[in-house]
């Protein structure tokens, strides 16, 4: 099965929604990249995937990126710079570990959903919005093999 159909459209659904929820009361932004496959260091693949998709532009350095590669069971969440001086030092780590009890019932829509959000509070409290933000980055889901 390819990777653009692990997920049904509402599940699809379910996941863009929650990063609009996430980013609607902060200007940080927050994006998924899903790929069949990671044949590296799962963080390698996700810093690389975050520069092509040019997260590390935004104005505040505050973009999260959640990288899935299906079929190798990887996943891996990277925030830039901006957001990790200000988060605790093993925040990271809790949501990926509420992310993957969700992941063991093979609720995969769920897990990232439920990650998605914790990631938007913590950009809340940390980089509220302010009138004049702009979504900087889509909500879709990323699965461009050339990057």
């Amino acid at each position: 099965m390819s990777v653009e159909k692990f997920f049904s459209q509402e599940e699809k659904k379910q996941i863009t929604d929650a990063i609009a929820e996430a980013e609607k009361n902060t200007s940080g932004e927050i994006r998924l990249h899903m790929e069949d496959q990671c044949t590296i260091d799962v963080l390698d693949r996700a810093a690389y995937i975050f520069g092509k998709l040019k997260m590390h532009e935004t104005a505040q350095r505050n973009g999260v990126l959640f990288y899935l590669a299906v079929n190798d069971r990887k996943f891996a969440i990277l925030g830039d710079a901006g957001i990790n001086k200000l988060v605790p030092i093993n925040f990271w780590d809790e949501i990926k570990e509420t992310m993957l009890s969700y992941f063991k019932d093979g609720k995969f829509a769920d897990g990232l959903s439920k990650g998605i959000l914790m990631a938007g509070e913590q950009l809340k409290a940390n980089f509220p919005y302010h009138h004049e933000d702009v979504n900087e980055l889509s909500d879709e889901i990323s699965f461009d093999k050339n990057l």
